[in-house]
């Protein structure tokens, strides 16, 4: 996240001399904005170009409306075969994306897992139909 808010910043400072780029963007700075929405706005802007794009959890200042919404741009983006995504998440949200191949690096080799199968699913599902199991003393999370 520290690096997004530098290239922020530097964007700002690109923009004073040249202002047409911040109509990448949507006309705004993105410091103007909350850094989950932020980011939204880069990714909105960034995926209309052709690509690989390897994104390391970026979930972590998203809100779940938000992950949603990343989740729908990565489908639509991946979905005409001109993008590719290579991303790694904890998110049960962005794990369910349409035709993902999911790996798990918890064993050795690495290998593929499915959906329901993955620890992250499996985590949230349990939480979300009992979460006072969770606070209990003897509730051993791993």
């Amino acid at each position: 996240s520290r690096t997004f808010q530098d290239f922020t910043r530097f964007l700002d400072e690109w923009a004073a001399a040249s202002p047409d780029i911040l109509k990448y963007f949507g006309g705004d700075s993105l410091t103007n904005r909350s850094h989950g929405q932020s980011l939204m706005k880069y990714f909105e802007s960034r995926y209309k170009v052709r690509g690989l794009y390897f994104m390391d959890e970026p979930e972590t200042a998203l809100s779940p409306k938000s992950q949603l919404m990343l989740l729908k741009l990565l489908s639509q983006a991946s979905s005409s075969g001109h993008n590719q995504f290579i991303i790694v998440s904890h998110s049960p949200i962005l794990l369910a994306c349409p035709g993902a191949s999911i790996y798990t690096f918890d064993t050795a080799p690495v290998s593929p897992i499915g959906y329901y199968d993955t620890q992250y699913y499996r985590i949230y599902r349990d939480f979300l139909n009992n979460p006072e199991s969770f606070l209990a003393a003897d509730n051993n999370i791993d």
